[in-house]
């Protein structure tokens, strides 16, 4: 059986002000953005190169929970010094570098206080990236 985690929902106060974040801030992708019936929106962004997406929204159980409550979103990047300046560069607050064991990470969070890591892991360079 082949399974694949395409969607990550997470809890936000404001949805508009979640999707700039992401998209504008970020540079995800926004995949989706309907209001599929009274009440309801669902948006979904996907950061670019990945094939899991984050969606956030109102109207759905999905959607249901506390702001800010998730931790720990990886973002796997080829070069975290790179990654991490480019972040600043867009006005993001993100942690210094640190790790070890081949592993370096640096977090930041979006509006709401959800956390997302930047992460380098040494041996997924080139075609293992």
């Amino acid at each position: 059986m082949e399974l694949k985690l395409e969607l990550v929902p997470i809890p936000v106060a404001d949805v508009d002000r979640a999707k700039a974040f992401y998209a504008d801030t970020l540079g995800f992708h926004v995949d989706v953005d309907v209001r599929p019936v009274e009440g309801a929106r669902v948006v979904q962004v996907t950061p670019p190169g990945s094939s899991c997406s984050i969606g956030f929204g109102t109207g759905f159980a999905a959607y249901e929970g506390t702001p800010g409550s998730v931790r720990a979103l990886h973002l796997v990047v080829a070069d975290i010094e790179k990654a991490r300046a480019e972040l600043v560069g867009r006005g993001v607050e993100v942690d210094e570098v640190s790790g070890g064991g081949g592993v370096l990470f640096a977090g930041f969070s979006d509006p709401d206080g959800n956390g997302l890591i930047l992460q380098e892991m040494a041996w997924r360079t080139e075609e293992n990236f």
